[in-house]
């Protein structure tokens, strides 16, 4: 399969972008609860959007398993909506543009699939790519739920703090596309947040907002107004959680285990959100230095 008959990309009237990172958020193994394409969405919100591209999922999908949605558009016309991979551009977020993928995990094809984000990737010019992923955790959801970074790039882990990547075993496509990033030199920031895996089917605001948070210290741009919205919907789901664990002895006692153990890890040092905005422009502007 070749990406030219699957990938989509019209940006011969985009103009230069400025000092552009791309994000990710893939539906799948590591968005639990939804919270990191929620957060994505709101991050960089649709409405404020270009679309300049998309990857044609016919060939990448079991839609026994991911099937089409049958939508009515304005209640006259009856539509199928297929899973979407669409690239969407966001202009003017402090001093950089975003280039974002909120799309699906795909069932075949993973490496195509990469090589096309790869390949807008290079096209753009984008200086770096920022996945954010949800993981199920031993987290309780009583505390505001701690973001993990990691990257292959020796020298962004050491700038911003992060870990470079140690696990072993079975990953998702994001891990695949990591890789090929690394191989094109194009640098990578993984960034999940854990949710509580005894609430892993409800939905967790606090977790959006903490990934919100994060990536706008990475990438020193600021996290869009919503009029309070995100703030009622944590007020709501905490009171919802706060229901189901007060119902339960044992997992009250477990709750307040994992208190006591998110604390400890709290108290370790990390940088600074001016420091982690500053060691990451520093880092691209070296990279583009090099160039």
């Amino acid at each position: 399969m070749n990406i030219d008959d699957v990938l989509q990309l019209e940006i011969e009237d985009l103009g230069p972008l400025r000092s552009p990172v791309m994000l990710i958020a893939l539906t799948g193994l590591f968005d639990i609860g939804g919270a990191a394409t929620t957060a994505l969405d709101r991050f960089a919100p649709a409405d404020t959007a270009i679309t300049i591209g998309e990857i044609d999922p016919d060939p990448f999908y079991d839609f026994t398993q991911e099937r089409p949605q049958v939508e009515f558009d304005e209640g006259e016309v009856r539509l199928i909506r297929w899973p979407e991979n669409q690239f969407d551009v966001v202009r003017g977020r402090g001093g950089r543009d975003l280039v974002v993928l909120v799309g699906v995990e795909p069932h075949l094809g993973w490496r195509t699939y990469s090589a096309c984000i790869t390949s807008v990737a290079r096209r753009l010019g984008c200086e770096a790519v920022v996945t954010v992923g949800s993981a199920a955790e031993a987290v309780p959801h009583t505390r505001t739920p701690l973001v993990t970074g990691s990257t292959t790039d020796a020298d962004l882990a050491r700038r911003l703090g992060i870990g470079q990547p140690s696990y072993q075993g079975v990953t998702g496509v994001v891990g695949v596309i990591q890789s090929d990033l690394a191989e094109a030199g194009i640098p990578s920031v993984s960034l999940r947040v854990g949710v509580p895996h005894y609430l892993m089917n409800a939905e967790h605001p606090q977790a959006v907002a903490a990934l919100q948070t994060h990536l706008s210290h990475v990438l020193n741009v600021p996290v869009p107004a919503d009029d309070g919205e995100l703030a009622d919907e944590i007020t709501k789901w905490r009171s919802l959680h706060d229901e189901v664990v007060d119902g339960d002895i044992q997992l009250q006692f477990y709750v307040r285990m994992l208190e006591q153990e998110h604390d400890r890890r709290s108290e370790a040092a990390i940088p600074s959100a001016d420091d982690l905005g500053a060691e990451f422009e520093q880092f691209l502007r070296e990279q583009r230095d090099d160039d």
